[in-house]
Formats: structure tokens, sequence, C-alpha cells
């Protein structure tokens, strides 16, 4: 076994199992209950929004998800196999072209919106 085979073995024991993880795609509308530690105390916080990159492999896969907060927008990167990312759950399926939506930084109002995912779904005949 080389060095990267190795590692792969080792870390694939602390990796989230393919169930707890919804498939992700780039553009989609995420719920991310993230778990904040307060002292003593721990909470569960929701982080609503858009998918805008994923990068890296394995254990070491992260996600940036965008948001806008009071007319700014807010990203944050989330570690998917970290122990403080509760859940991820799906809200919205949206059509994307690109591997990275780095140029919704850009817009604003209904520019930035992204088109749902069934726009592509043709009626039957029997529905008409």
């Amino acid at each position: 076994m080389n060095r990267t085979e190795v590692l792969e073995s080792i870390v694939s024991g602390q990796m989230k199992a393919a169930t707890d993880l919804p498939a992700l795609q780039i553009g989609d509308t995420l719920d991310v209950h993230y778990r904040i530690v307060e002292g003593d105390k721990e909470r569960v916080q929701v982080f609503q929004g858009v998918l805008i990159a994923m990068k890296g492999r394995g254990i070491n896969r992260m996600i940036t998800v965008r948001r806008i907060v009071a007319n700014e927008g807010v990203e944050r990167i989330f570690p998917l196999n970290s122990p403080r990312v509760a859940k991820i759950d799906v809200v919205r399926r949206a059509d994307s072209r690109r591997a990275k939506l780095y140029y919704l930084r850009d817009r604003t109002g209904k520019s930035r919106r992204l088109r749902d995912e069934r726009r592509g779904v043709k009626k039957s005949a029997a529905a008409s």
C-alpha cells in the first residue's frame, strides 16, 4: 500500500456515513444545523443559504454556503465531516451550469435567484 491508501484507510473510520449526508449539488438551498458551544451549554443553530462551492475530498470535504442578512452577504465554510455539523437538509434544488457560483456575490435583487431544477420537466400529453 502506498502512503495515500494508508492515510485513506485510517481516516475512513472518522468520516460520516453516506446516509448521514444528502446528495448535495451546487445551487441547492441548504439548512445546515451547526452545534455551537457557549460555556458549558450547547445549542444547534440553523444556517440557511445557497451552496456556492464544494472543495476537497474525503475527510477534507468543505462546502461554502452563502446567505443574505440585512442586505449584506454572509458566507460560511463548513467542514462536512465535522462533529459540529449536526445535520444538513436540502430545502430547494436549483439548476446550475457552473461548478462554483462566485458570481452571485456581485448580484443583487432578482438576478440573484437561481432557476428551479424542475424547469426542464415536460408535461405529459395525458396531463394537458
